[in-house]
């Protein structure tokens, strides 16, 4: 049984990563295609399949607009992830999840000739029970490819495989843009003021990761 019981309008760090700590991506079109799942799964309608679901985008229809979770913030490395989210409905973050696990193994199964589970069991969550605790995760998970600085490959580099772009670019949200960041950014007089306070708090981040005392993986 799940120790974690999931709320509508709670907040949760939802965590998981490849069976045995192997790969789950193995190149950029990997990345890509677990952000499409990301974005694309997150409906309360049936998809009916990924092979299914990117037909009808080639059609030119509209995605779903009423979703399962909001997505804080995301981070991929090569062999885990970390999601904030925030459930919209009950079993929200379950029907999310068992989308993203089943959609992604199929796709990286057939197209790496294996079979099998592909992650390490359940995803893994944990209830974000404070503000503070909120936005340090942010930072964390923004922020993880340089908490995890040996885990990027060159290629890994150039993508984006965090929400940090969201987060501190100077834009009009985009219809690749799909993190509701407004819990988090409505806290800070601008962009300026979270990129000072993330830059701040990723050294303490990175000293309890090395001592050990980091609990969020």
């Amino acid at each position: 049984m799940r120790k974690t019981e999931f709320a509508v309008g709670e907040y949760y760090h939802v965590y998981n990563r490849g069976v045995d700590k192997r790969n789950i991506f193995e190149d950029s079109d990997d990345l890509f295609r677990f952000l499409f799942i990301l974005k694309e799964f997150n409906s309360l309608e049936p998809i009916g399949g990924l092979y299914k679901l990117e037909a009808t985008l080639r059609r030119g229809l509209a995605s779903p607009k009423a979703c399962l979770v909001n997505i804080i913030s995301y981070c991929l490395n090569q062999n885990h992830y970390h999601f904030i989210l925030e459930p919209l409905v009950e079993d929200g973050v379950q029907k999310f999840m068992h989308r993203i696990g089943t959609g992604y193994t199929m796709y990286f199964n057939e197209k790496y000739k294996r079979s099998g589970a592909l992650f390490q069991g359940s995803y893994k969550s944990i209830h974000i029970d404070t503000n503070e605790y909120l936005l340090h995760l942010s930072v964390y998970i923004n922020l993880n490819n340089l908490v995890h600085k040996d885990l990027n490959k060159e290629w890994m580099g150039t993508l984006p495989f965090s929400s940090l772009g969201e987060y501190v670019e100077n834009r009009i949200d985009t219809k690749d843009d799909f993190c509701k960041k407004n819990v988090i950014l409505d806290q800070f007089k601008n962009i300026q003021k979270y990129k000072k306070y993330a830059m701040e708090t990723l050294p303490d981040i990175v000293k309890r990761k090395d001592d050990n005392k980091l609990l969020l993986e």
